[in-house]
């Protein structure tokens, strides 16, 4: 399941410092912000099963498509065996019987029926790569392991067992002034300086302008998209920004 982070959430923890600010922020200041995850995602099974190995540890980068967990999967080897087993049987039989056909040994519709028992021979191997196919479970997006939420030799049915944060680009979430509602738009470069690497300033973009404001505080929450190719800014870092092109 991909969750992301509601600006809501973000709300609290910078307002704080921006209501203590004697004046409301003008034009060319900074304002406080916090550098999070585009998206957070719950990795879980489409089977239940028992995991079998962790391919991947917390803090270790992935990318969509890659196998980050291995459920027991002894039987649907075996089922796969077998079914390629009974493919390889029937085409043997299919070929040595084109030549009884040619030599009007046996009768084109016996010939029909070895095909067909082939074709649906073809779909059981299908169907038995598949089924082993999904006690591998990859990853959905290019991103960060946050979190192992279970380990080896648990059993799992639907639960979450990974949580991957994906952190290219940044979501720069920020609580600003109701007095600059209308100086903000869409499209507006801006630029973050992180609170670690200390002082570092990067360009983004406004994403979002929230168009209902907050009347208890008298703010209104902006997001600015921060590319991060390489994940060289770390997520969950506090931040100060400023919009560009007033």
């Amino acid at each position: 399941m991909l969750e992301n982070e509601p600006l809501s959430l973000f709300k609290q923890a910078v307002m704080s410092i921006l209501l203590l600010s004697p004046a409301l922020a003008g034009a060319d200041e900074w304002l406080d912000c916090i550098m999070e995850p585009n998206a957070r995602v719950n990795v879980s099974s489409e089977v239940p099963g028992i995991i079998e190995e962790m391919a991947v540890e917390r803090g270790d980068r992935v990318s969509k498509g890659q196998a980050v967990v291995f459920l027991k999967s002894a039987a649907e080897k075996s089922a796969v065996a077998l079914a390629q087993a009974k493919l390889d049987f029937g085409l043997r039989k299919a070929q040595r019987s084109k030549d009884l056909v040619k030599k009007e040994l046996i009768s084109i519709d016996e010939m029909d029926e070895l095909e067909t028992e082939n074709r649906i021979a073809e779909l059981e191997l299908e169907q038995a790569k598949e089924r082993l196919n999904m006690r591998m479970i990859k990853s959905p997006v290019d991103g960060v392991v946050v979190e192992r939420l279970l380990s080896p030799g648990e059993y799992v049915n639907n639960e979450p067992i990974l949580n991957i944060a994906s952190i290219d680009p940044l979501n720069v979430e920020v609580i600003v002034p109701v007095a600059r509602m209308g100086e903000l738009r869409r499209g507006m470069k801006a630029e973050v300086m992180s609170e670690w690497p200390k002082d570092k300033r990067y360009r983004g973009k406004v994403v979002i302008v929230d168009p209902v404001a907050d009347p208890a505080s008298g703010t209104f929450g902006v997001r600015v998209e921060l590319d991060n190719p390489r994940h060289r800014i770390p997520a969950g870092v506090k931040c100060q920004v400023r919009f560009l092109n007033m």
